[in-house]
């Protein structure tokens, strides 16, 4: 694993520095590929399908990029707070901006029905019906993934041992990725998904997640010694306190974690109301019509009379 040498700053945090096997950067590389191919298909087809979902998707495959391709990646090697900031970036920035950008409604529109494309299809319907994939979807499932990933991981000593391989940290930054896909999708998706969410399920599990990343954040500004041991060592060159760096990753769990949390409770509300107001003109219109025919039928009883 790539460390670099010299002291943290902003411009080494975004300078281009792949790890000698970029895994997250390449994976990034082909889910843009990918969305990119399917959205030009249906262009050229003189399909419609937006940009806005085009951009979002691109832009979370970009943040990818950036966050475990650049300069951020070496340094999240021997500091906490740049560890947690890209996990955070891995759980809950990338994941909404790849959700909102539909790849299963374009995976399902885009791909030939005949030849390979059939059976990827088929592929796709299996997994979206499958039960695992119920499962998975859950909050029941969900967030106690979350928990682990915060609490569990870092109180347990659990992560100091990943952390110590190459293939312990790839793994941490690929099961972030997929935890907040995992979160971000019952949320936020407008792709057909084996169980629909209810509002209320929705909000409480935005509620529990604010709840641990507020606990996290919390244990991490108030203990004044290294919980991480592997962070415990950072090159003497970058002239780091390891409670300070450690206090700092508490105070981005509070902030940078919790704001996207709180644009979902807000936009979940808002949908929530417009949903209900929708019902009830509609239960009103019917209401009315049915009203206005119950009229007319009296109006005819009455001339026949």
């Amino acid at each position: 694993m790539w460390t670099p040498s010299l002291p943290p700053s902003i411009d080494q945090f975004l300078a281009p520095n792949l790890q000698p096997i970029p895994v997250l950067p390449i994976i990034g590389l082909i889910l843009a590929g990918l969305y990119l191919a399917g959205a030009i298909r249906l262009w050229a087809l003189g399909r419609r399908w937006s940009v806005i979902r085009t951009v979002s998707f691109l832009t979370g495959c970009a943040l990818l990029l950036v966050v475990t391709g650049a300069g951020l990646e070496g340094y999240g090697l021997r500091m906490f707070s740049v560890f947690v900031f890209q996990q955070l970036s891995l759980m809950m920035i990338i994941p909404p901006l790849l959700v909102l950008g539909s790849p299963g409604t374009l995976l399902l529109r885009a791909t030939p029905h005949q030849g390979p494309g059939r059976t990827v299809l088929r592929v796709a319907h299996a997994g979206l019906r499958s039960r695992a994939a119920r499962v998975a979807l859950h909050p029941a499932f969900v967030v106690p993934l979350v928990l682990f990933s915060f609490v569990g991981l870092y109180l347990s000593g659990a992560a100091s041992a990943l952390l110590a391989t190459w293939t312990g940290h790839i793994g941490l930054e690929i099961a972030f990725l997929a935890v907040g896909i995992l979160s971000a999708t019952p949320l936020m998706s407008a792709d057909p998904l084996p169980r629909p969410t209810s509002y209320i399920g929705r909000l409480f599990e935005v509620f529990l997640e604010m709840q641990i990343h507020a606990a996290f954040g919390l244990v991490m500004i108030l203990t004044l010694s290294p919980v991480v041991s592997f962070f415990a060592d950072a090159p003497a060159a970058w002239e780091i306190d390891p409670v300070q760096d450690q206090a700092m990753a508490g105070a981005l769990a509070w902030t940078y974690g919790e704001l996207p949390l709180l644009i979902v409770l807000i936009v979940t509300l808002a949908r929530w109301q417009r949903r209900d107001t929708v019902r009830a003109a509609r239960t009103q219109a019917r209401d009315d019509a049915a009203l206005d025919s119950y009229n007319e039928y009296l109006n005819r009883l009455g001339e026949r009379s």
